[in-house]
């Protein structure tokens, strides 16, 4: 078994915070740059490389593919999953990818390899996310069965169980540098964990309708989580209070990204939009340029540029 490390809390990367890029701070100040057709169905996640100007997406057509950014050169592509693909996350050090699927297994890919090298199976329904740990010895996965689960790269093996939800679990990510997890809920609960301990620390109330993602800002001491009726809420990890809540509905939110500088929120909805959410005054901007739902968004490390992947089966890059 590997050893979880100590939790010190510290993440370098707050050391490269600078303000944000002047584009995003103006209103409206991201453009369409570059459409990638990336899949033959809907993009259902992405997943940008830590060292590399790269990303990868998977999608329902039960393919992951990797792409140059911002050219959209194709890199490679796999495929081994039996149904469509929901999440894919890259190791710490951009060697290897996990990719979570409605088989109900989490994938390893080893890119020196050139395959999958194991396949998690203990999920007994669809999985919907997966997350790295930055020390790169654990993943952690969530699944309609209502469970999350921790995985040891090592020992190969379930390390843990999060019990506690009492519906599908939706997103399940780790904050960054540290044994925390955030999950959100069919139950209209988001819950902070220990994964060493697989306790729930923290449960939020808020959300009237099912919550469809959770993301820390990059300091650690917010959570931002959106539900079915297009509700962002911000919350205050400290005092476990609810800091705003925005009203971008009435579609869907999907999915949540926050900026490097913790100042803006990108929300992909259902819609079709893409709304950036002012972190400090929930003012709401819009980009428009896919055709159908966006289900997936992530910024690169720089904040230079905004990446969404959508029901209209292409990748948009935004600068």
């Amino acid at each position: 078994d590997s050893e979880f490390p100590p939790d010190t809390g510290i993440n370098p990367y707050l050391t490269m915070q600078k303000s944000p890029c002047i584009h995003l701070t103006r209103a409206g100040g991201l453009r369409l740059s570059n459409t990638i057709q990336a899949h033959d169905m809907a993009v259902s996640g992405i997943a940008l490389h830590p060292r590399k100007k790269i990303v990868a997406t998977v999608s329902d057509d039960h393919t992951w593919k990797m792409w140059a950014i911002p050219s959209g050169e194709a890199v490679m592509t796999g495929e081994g999953h039996s149904d469509w693909i929901s999440d894919c996350c890259f190791h710490p050090d951009g060697t290897k990818l996990a990719t979570a699927s409605g088989d109900t297994t989490i994938k390893i890919w080893d890119f020196s390899k050139a395959k999958c090298t194991q396949t998690f199976t203990d999920h007994s329904h669809a999985v919907w996310g997966v997350s790295w740990h930055t020390c790169g010895d654990f993943i952690a996965s969530c699944s309609l069965d209502h469970s999350a689960k921790i995985w040891d790269l090592n020992s190969l093996r379930c390390r843990t169980t999060l019990r506690g939800h009492t519906d599908s679990v939706n997103s399940v990510s780790f904050l960054p540098f540290s044994n925390t997890l955030v999950s959100s809920s069919a139950d209209k609960t988001v819950s902070l964990w220990d994964a060493r301990t697989g306790l729930c620390v923290q449960t939020f109330y808020g959300h009237m309708h099912s919550c469809n993602d959770a993301a820390f800002n990059l300091k650690g001491d917010t959570i931002a989580s959106c539900d079915a009726y297009g509700i962002v809420k911000f919350w205050n990890i400290a005092t476990s209070s609810m800091r705003l809540s925005v009203d971008i509905g009435p579609h869907p939110a999907n999915k949540i990204t926050f900026d490097p500088t913790g100042v803006l929120l990108a929300v992909a909805c259902n819609d079709g939009s893409i709304k950036m959410v002012e972190v400090n005054t929930g003012k709401v901007t819009t980009l428009s340029g896919h055709e159908d739902a966006v289900q997936t968004i992530a910024f690169d490390q720089s904040g230079e540029y905004l990446l969404s992947g959508g029901s209209d089966a292409t990748v948009r890059i935004w600068s």
